[in-house]
């Protein structure tokens, strides 16, 4: 039994709880800043750790934290001068723990095998220096090392014993890794070892055989002369060879055992089929060095590993590749069954993405290793890889290294000339196919990662194999190839079928023009749009999206400009022949342009090359076209052009551009010096500027329900569609007009729950007043998409604070200024801009010419401090007012206009441009601005027939119409209503809602009277009647005395139909488990005072209807809407309004 290491002659630590030491190893991972860490460190801590692992009263877990929490920390919290004395403690406590039984308490096998781990790691760090993995291998505590080895060597020398089998295994991966750090350290272990790899039974042995791969491996490496079948020397104890501790010495000169060598070599070879897939990639990564060293054959490596690049694990098909590097020549002539079982691997969609590209890429490496280093049958090779296309399901990452792969192969068809034996146009065809997989980038968006993938191939199937690394080869060469006439057209093609890929054109042709190696690519690419591009365009007002490729048409010297100045006066012919009273700004814009492409090439031609064409074009435009900025301009490039030489005409023109003046402005315009924009001074603008809602949300919306509408037809999606003409794929049916000529637009119907799909006809008249009453109301409604839309308006101020704006901005004045001036900095032509992710329409921006800061309140003037201390002011007599009047002052009103698509809350981003006083640009995002579901709220429209007497009863029975209408049985389900505008209809697809809240009658009137008292149309009851009468704040309804369902005597918790056009059972609610059907359990305080009836309009089109049944301590509210997600904010908003 060994017996505890001895303490260190330090002062030891108070030891620690679980809790405290968690807490510490916490610290230590975070920096070391507390005082647990502060405190304990160094020495000290390095001996509570050891005592630690010792001790009975730790749990394991905890055991195990702390041996790795000093694997980690352990080069920071011992010193140099005693890590002799600390390895030997440690030691100790190794071969303590090794050596004790396991009773699953203090000691268990975990516990061992933790211990063997961070012990080797440990000494490893402090006693082996290979030089940065170098031949040289210095030791260092060679005994302490030596008895390290003897602990493992013993573990690990009890072969087949079933119950430390694992214990056994984790010593051969420490002895492997000792091996792998120092090679050949146990090289004069090997006889025994190999003993031990023939006598272990169990799942073990895999570790036993890589611990002797690598011993074997070092032994190769270290050129170390050992005899594997007489050795003699036993396990223990254990010496380091003399080789490592001499140094190099001897090792050059000293040979190997070859043939014992090659014995163990073959034993080894014996086992990869009883290998886990990780092991054999280890001992595949051991034994190919072994194998060249001893010169094994080729073939049977070959044979022993061959089925490994069949195998579905990439692990093993890496290492089949590294065998093929190692042993070309034993592999010669199964080139195409390697290419052939690789792109199988990247064309199976079971596999995961990442180890698809990584078989293209092992594709692309192999294929240019065969390539490089023998003739081989090149025309089978190719046969496998050019029918190697990218799929169109396939994701874009995996179809741009097909298209790399496919460039490779064609760059290799041109050099070894197999293009005229295939055919001519087999290239080409090749790479028609393939672009079939990525031809969405003809009508994404020019930024989409499609376009850049497919302008990617492009530009290598161009420049060929004219790349940067070849400096021999020749670009002029490429231009009379097949693939560089073949793209030529396939571009002229796509920039005629597809203009929004028309700035990615020009940029391409600008990458290839600024290589000094392809610049002639560009050059010719610029001839070919102007021979084969320009007489095919369509002239017309669209030809302004070509302007920017004609850009580098007109700077480029090499193009002839004949062709395109011929089809710019066609151009402006046609905007001459086509402007009119609804041309607006077109005109202008458009001429502009057209100057631009005049003026660059007046800059880059010579005057005499383009005088003839360009001088009647500029003439054209003087005496014709309707502009007259246009026509001064191009009077100015005229007389410039006829009198000034090409030399000072190209200086005088180049001048512009140091000028910030758009193309349109005058061309001697010089605008006065500006502030420059400084992004850093801007980018906490909203610390200080704050833009705030007058009226604050009762209900701080979070979030937003957004329901995507999903369109078959390649349309934008948009959020929900509540209006929609007759040409979209709606139902059938619509309603009769007056005139039957006339198409009715329709809606698709927007379902709640439970909705019935069935329309059903109208039958009686109740349902045909109802109708009447809906349809005099919709056509009220305009229809937004066509005509100016209902709008709704959040009123805000704009205020800035003083004293940061100051300290950012620089606003320093003379000393004559007053005192009181330096707190009151101001903002000049403020423009506030507004954009939403929300459906609220394009919202207008807000302009406040003139804002004074507020100044902060610490930091009046002394003079005036002074004097106000003086001053006797009575409590409440003016202060208040003053100070709201000051604060006004230094606040702008900001009213945000939404025109609404959808009723929903949202964000509204705020974005500032202004100007300080001092000339300064200000601009930056401040707080965004809640928009929630009260601000949807507006009174319904009233006919213009309707008189003032008449409004509250108007308001009534369109009430009732619309609480029929929105029942899920309503007979108006399939109804269409004509809108404002004759063009659009909507329907009514209502869902209803109950929630009930726990408010006195008292606080629920108040709230109603102080948040909805605009949109109540009735109250019933003769107690309610009379409390909400005296309460004076909601007039102009409709009051109900006689109500039969407001009386007292009735339950009011019962859910009944109260509504005279409700025509559901009633329903009940259950509060406890024990309540009967009837509802007998039901206090019978809480009686009924009455009821109130609200009604709401939500823009664009919906509504929603409260039916509020008002009880002495509790009140059932009943909603109904027909626009069902709005629901998902009502109970939100009903809580905070009734229950805050």
């Amino acid at each position: 039994m060994e017996t505890t290491p001895s303490p260190a002659p330090v002062t030891p630590l108070k030891p620690l709880t679980p809790q405290e030491w968690e807490s510490l190893i916490d610290d230590y991972q975070h920096g070391g800043s507390r005082w647990i860490s502060l405190n304990y460190s160094g020495q000290p801590l390095f001996d509570l750790s050891l005592s630690s692992i010792l001790r009975k009263d730790l749990a394991l877990n905890l055991k195990l934290l702390i041996l790795t929490f000093l694997e980690e920390h352990v080069t920071t919290i011992l010193t140099n001068s005693s890590i002799e004395q600390n390895l030997d403690r440690l030691l100790e406590t190794l071969r303590y723990v090794i050596n004790s039984p396991v009773d699953a308490v203090t000691i268990s096998y975990s516990l061992k095998e933790q211990v063997l781990i961070s012990t080797t790691s440990i000494f490893i760090m402090f006693t082996i220096d290979n030089y940065n993995h170098s031949k040289m291998t210095k030791l260092t505590f060679v005994s302490q090392l030596e008895g390290l080895v003897e602990v493992l060597l013993t573990v690990v020398n009890r072969p087949s014993y079933g119950i430390d089998r694992q214990l056994r295994g984790v010593g051969c991966e420490c002895l492997r890794e000792l091996e792998r750090e120092c090679p050949g350290l146990l090289s004069e272990t090997v006889g025994s070892l190999w003993e031990l790899c023939q006598s272990e039974k169990t799942h073990v042995a895999q570790s036993y055989v890589l611990m002797l791969a690598n011993v074997v491996h070092g032994i190769v490496v270290s050129k170390v002369n050992v005899s594997v079948l007489s050795s003699v020397v036993p396990l223990v104890p254990f010496n380091v060879p003399q080789v490592l501790v001499g140094g190099s010495l001897g090792r050059e000169s000293s040979g190997l055992a070859v043939k014992e060598l090659r014995r163990v070599m073959s034993f080894l070879l014996e086992w990869p089929q009883y290998l886990t897939p990780f092991g054999l990639f280890e001992f595949m990564s051991v034994v190919m060095p072994v194998a060249v060293a001893l010169e094994l054959q080729a073939s049977l490596l070959k044979v022993q590993f061959s089925g490994l690049l069949f195998t579905s694990d990439m692990l093993l098909c890496h290492a089949y590749l590294g065998m093929y590097l190692q042993f070309p020549e034993a592999f010669s002539g199964h080139e195409n069954e390697v290419i052939r079982r690789v792109s199988l691997i990247s064309r199976e969609a079971q596999n995961v993405l990442v180890f698809r590209l990584l078989a293209l890429h092992w594709l692309l490496g192999f294929m240019g290793m065969v390539m490089s280093k023998r003739e081989v049958d090149k025309e089978k090779i190719f046969a496998t890889a050019l029918r190697f296309y990218p799929t169109v399901f396939d994701p874009l990452a995996l179809k741009a290294l097909k298209l790399d792969l496919i460039v490779y192969c064609s760059v290799i068809l041109v050099k070894s000339r197999l293009e005229d034996a295939n055919g001519e146009g087999s290239v080409v065809k090749l790479f028609e196919d393939a672009f079939e997989s990525v031809s969405g980038f003809k009508w994404l968006p020019s930024w989409s990662t499609e376009t850049s993938v497919a302008f990617r191939t492009f530009h290598k199937l161009l420049i060929g194999e004219s790349s940067h690394s070849e400096s021999g080869s020749s670009t002029r060469d490429l231009v009379d190839s097949t693939i560089f006439h073949a793209t030529e057209r396939m571009l002229v093609t796509m920039t005629l079928e597809s203009r929004g890929l028309i700035p990615v054109m020009a940029a391409f042709i600008n990458r290839l023009l600024k290589c000094h190696k392809h610049r002639f690519l560009g050059q010719q690419l610029l001839q070919t749009f102007d021979n084969h591009l320009l007489p095919k365009v369509k002239v017309d007002y669209r030809l302004g999206s070509y302007f920017p490729l004609f850009g580098k048409i007109a700077e480029n010297v090499t193009v002839p400009p004949g062709g395109l100045l011929d089809l710019l006066g066609k151009y402006m012919s046609i905007l001459i022949e086509k402007h009119g009273i609804d041309t607006g700004l077109r005109s202008w814009s458009q001429g502009s342009k057209v100057l631009v492409l005049c003026r660059t090439l007046l800059m880059h031609h010579q005057s005499s090359r383009i005088f003839l064409k360009l001088s009647r074009l500029l003439a054209f435009t003087c005496l014709h076209f309707p502009d007259l900025e246009v026509r001064d301009n191009a009077r100015i490039y005229l007389r410039m052009l006829l009198c000034v030489p090409g030399n000072k005409l190209r200086h005088l023109l180049s001048t512009e551009d140091q000028i910030p003046s758009s193309h349109s402005t005058p061309f001697f315009t010089v605008q006065s010096p500006r502030f420059s924009y400084d992004s850093k001074k801007s980018k906490d603008i909203s610390s200080y500027i704050h833009l705030e809602r007058v009226v604050p949300l009762l209900v701080k919306q979070s979030w937003s329900l957004s329901l995507a509408s999903f369109n078959v037809n390649g349309e934008k999606p948009y959020h929900m569609e509540v209006i929609t003409d007759s040409n979209t794929n709606t139902p059938s049916w619509h309603p009769e007009t007056p005139d039957n000529d006339t198409e009715t637009p329709s809606i698709p119907a927007l379902e709640g729950p439970n909705q019935s799909q069935e329309p059903l006809r109208v039958t009686d008249s109740k349902v045909s007043e109802i109708v009447e009453i809906l349809r005099k109301h919709f056509s009220l409604i305009p229809d937004f998409r066509h005509m100016p839309g209902i709008k709704i308006g959040i009123t805000c101020t704009l205020r800035f604070e003083s004293e940061p704006f100051n300290r950012v901005w620089g606003n320093k004045r003379s000393a004559e200024v007053d005192t009181v001036d330096l707190l009151h900095p101001a903002l000049y032509a403020t423009v506030l801009k507004f954009s939403s992710s929300a459906p609220f329409g394009s919202i207008q921006p807000y302009r406040i010419p003139f804002l004074l800061g507020s100044p902060t309140k610490n930091m009046t003037p002394s003079s005036q401090s002074q004097t106000d201390s003086l001053d006797i002011v009575p409590v409440n007599n003016g202060i208040v007012d003053e100070e709201k009047e000051d604060d006004e002052s230094f606040n702008a009103r900001v009213l945000i206009e939404l025109q609404p698509r959808e009723p929903t809350p949202g964000l509204v981003d705020v974005s500032i441009e202004a100007n300080a006083e001092n000339g300064q640009i200000i601009s930056g995002q401040l707080q965004s601005i809640t928009v929630g579901i009260e601000d949807m709220f507006l009174k319904v429209l009233v006919p213009d027939d309707i008189r003032d007497d008449e409004v509250p009863r108007y308001y009534v029975n369109l009430f009732n119409a619309l609480w029929e209408a929105c029942s899920s049985s309503s007979s108006t389900a399939r109804e269409m209503f004509l809108l404002k505008g004759g063009k659009g209809v909507t329907a009514i697809n209502g869902t209803r809602s109950v929630k009930f809240l726990e408010v006195s009658a008292t606080s629920l009137i108040q709230a109603v009277e102080k948040n909805l008292s605009a949109f109540v149309v009735n109250v019933f009851g003769v107690e309610l009647v009379n409390i909400v009468k005296d309460g004076g704040i909601i007039s102009d309804v409709t009051w109900n005395d006689d109500d039969d369902g407001a009386s007292g005597s009735g339950s009011g918790l019962d859910v009944v139909a109260v509504d005279p056009y409700m025509t559901e059972a009633p329903l009940y609610l259950k509060y406890d488990e024990e309540e009967d059907e009837k509802g007998s359990n039901l206090p019978i305080n809480k009686r009924n005072m009455g009821r109130f009836h609200i009604l709401i309009f939500l823009p664009p089109t919906s509504h929603l209807l409260f039916q509020m049944e008002v009880g002495v301590n509790s009140t059932l509210v009943r909603i109904r809407t027909d626009h069902w997600p709005c629901l998902a904010y009502i109970d939100d908003y009903l809580e905070a309004l009734f229950l805050a």
